[in-house]
């Protein structure tokens, strides 16, 4: 919804990044649902703790549904192909578990979604699966959203919506959304909440967190996200996904960190100001370019080198500045809209850091730019994904940190999978972990990864990573050096040598596109693929990036 030329942009865009012509203006201090919410995320925060602490006797009616399900499914994971080990292995429990996923319901099904936006997190047979899941949850039967809106409404539908179309826009495990129109002729999106969802994602933590003690060291897709820290990580996202008002917040405070930051090249949908409620959210209505519509956005004029850079530099400055981003990147969750502008949709999930860990994320990406791998290993740290017990030279020498980088296409299969069970190892034996926010973060930066390799796959990688960083250190250069305790003459800049040397690559490498380094990541996955079972062969001695 572009403004008309002549006609001045809605006063809200001064504070959020919002269409130019609203169907209504949002007064941040006079929404009264937003009222209390501070009070309620902190309660849901204080309540995780019991939800996934494993309890004695889980629920049991619900544990013998998940074991009739999951067991026989495990059980010929176990008997047909854990043994082939490798790739065939991982692909086999994964699409079994993918499979459970779907007949255990909307709690699974999350789970599995939130796995398959994890490219880079998770392993990739595992991602793969489960992106099944994304649009293949069967939707509620209207009666059964419309009991749930007129409750939430307190009075029949036609007295605030002159329509809501039956068939849903999209589906999900904890919603689906519709397309509506207000009394007033306003089109609308509104989302509702499955009317049991709340009730069964309790059980389902509850029995998620009694077996989920017994999976460790069990199914080889576990790696660092541990089956009892994946619940743990599990149950943060989704306990906040059950109160539509805490997400209808999310896209408040987004939109005017967007704001605050000059970054007008996002939009996000006004929530409607008295319309929301815990189980529904009646927002704005945009349309747009499905994400993936190269083709269309190019022959509209957009230029797709753009859209990505705008991307990768509005998350970043997000999360590094403000501590809070949208934290569940996906293709269903975008679209680019005619003027080049990416909305953003589906808040429920979203990065919110407290003020610590905003300051070990930029010292993160600070030290990974300059190549300085003590401050990067005591971000980790302060991150909470190593114990913070742990000296940052311990975690150096026992990863092998401090010894120079391989190129992994120049190692052998055998060599290549030895490194990498050894580094698991490692890690997990010093109790390494995957915090929800680093998840998050890294979640997002596979996204942007997979988008540059969609809209823009000859930009080189390297020009753009200098770029960004003298951009950030022109814009925000005192800041960081004042808030990471730097002095004067250790002002930040990009130490490309570094940088090429973490792509696995010779210093004197001028540029790398996206297109090459698919096909240097091919060459690694074809090394995986046509190998079988490591059976103890030599390992190298030194890290790979």
């Amino acid at each position: 919804m572009a403004s008309e030329p002549g006609v001045p942009a809605s006063p809200d865009t001064e504070f959020g990044t919002f269409s130019d012509a609203g169907p209504w203006t949002i007064d941040p201090n006079g929404l009264t649902w937003r009222r209390g919410l501070a009070g309620v995320r902190r309660r849901l925060a204080a309540a995780l703790p019991q939800l996934t602490e494993p309890r004695t006797v889980p629920p049991v009616r619900r544990l013998a549904t998940t074991v009739r399900h999951a067991g026989p499914a495990l059980g010929l994971w176990y008997l047909r192909e854990r043994r082939r080990g490798g790739t065939e292995s991982i692909a086999g429990i994964s699409r079994r578990l993918r499979v459970v996923a779907e007949r255990l319901g909307p709690t699974y099904i999350k789970l599995g979604q939130i796995i398959a936006s994890g490219d880079g997190v998770f392993p990739p047979e595992l991602v793969a699966e489960f992106k099944w899941c994304r649009d293949q949850v069967t939707p509620e039967p209207w009666p059964v959203v419309e009991q749930v809106l007129t409750e939430e409404l307190g009075c029949p539908l036609a007295t605030v919506f002159a329509s809501v179309e039956r068939t849903p826009l999209a589906a999900a495990s904890i919603a689906q959304v519709h397309a509506a129109t207000l009394r007033d002729g306003t089109p609308v999106v509104v989302k509702v909440q499955r009317p049991s969802v709340s009730a069964r994602v309790h059980q389902d933590l509850a029995v998620m967190a009694w077996l989920a003690p017994h999976l460790v060291g069990r199914i080889p897709v576990a790696a660092l996200a541990n089956p009892p820290a994946l619940v743990e990580l599990f149950a943060e996202t989704i306990v906040e996904e059950l109160d539509f008002r805490l997400e209808a917040e999310n896209m408040l405070d987004v939109a005017m960190t967007f704001a605050a930051l000059d970054q007008r090249a996002f939009v996000v949908p006004r929530p409607h100001p008295t319309l929301v409620t815990r189980r529904m959210l009646v927002m704005e209505r945009l349309d747009g370019f499905h994400f993936g519509d190269v083709e269309g956005m190019q022959a509209a004029g957009i230029d797709t080198e753009a859209v990505v850079r705008a991307g990768m530099i509005g998350f970043l400055e997000g999360a590094l500045f403000y501590g809070i981003f949208h934290g569940d990147l996906h293709g269903g969750n975008l679209f680019v809209l005619p003027s080049g502008k990416t909305a953003l949709l589906d808040f429920g999930i979203t990065g919110r850091l407290t003020e610590a860990k905003r300051l070990a994320l930029l010292a993160l990406v600070v030290g990974a730019s300059n190549a300085d791998i003590p401050a990067q290993v005591a971000a980790l740290r302060d991150l909470g994904a190593f114990p913070a017990k742990l000296g940052v030279q311990h975690v150096i020498d026992v990863l092998g940190l401090d010894r120079p980088p391989v190129d992994p296409t120049a190692l052998t299969a055998d060599e290549l999978v030895a490194e990498m069970q050894h580094s698991i190892k490692t890690l997990l034996g010093i109790g390494a972990r995957l915090p929800k926010e680093l998840m998050l973060f890294v979640k997002n930066l596979m996204f942007l990864d997979g988008a540059i390799a969609t809209l823009a796959p000859d930009l080189d990688l390297f020009a753009e990573v200098e770029a960004i960083a003298l951009l950030f250190a022109a814009k925000h250069g005192e800041r960081i050096m004042a808030q990471l305790g730097l002095e004067p003459a250790e002002a930040w800049a990009p130490d490309m040598t570094g940088i090429k040397s973490g792509f696995g690559v010779d210093a004197s490498t001028e540029g790398l596109t996206h297109r090459e380094l698919q096909a240097r990541r091919a060459q690694v996955r074809e090394k995986f693929q046509d190998r079988g079972p490591v059976r103890g062969g030599p390992r190298p001695r030194r890290r790979t990036p």
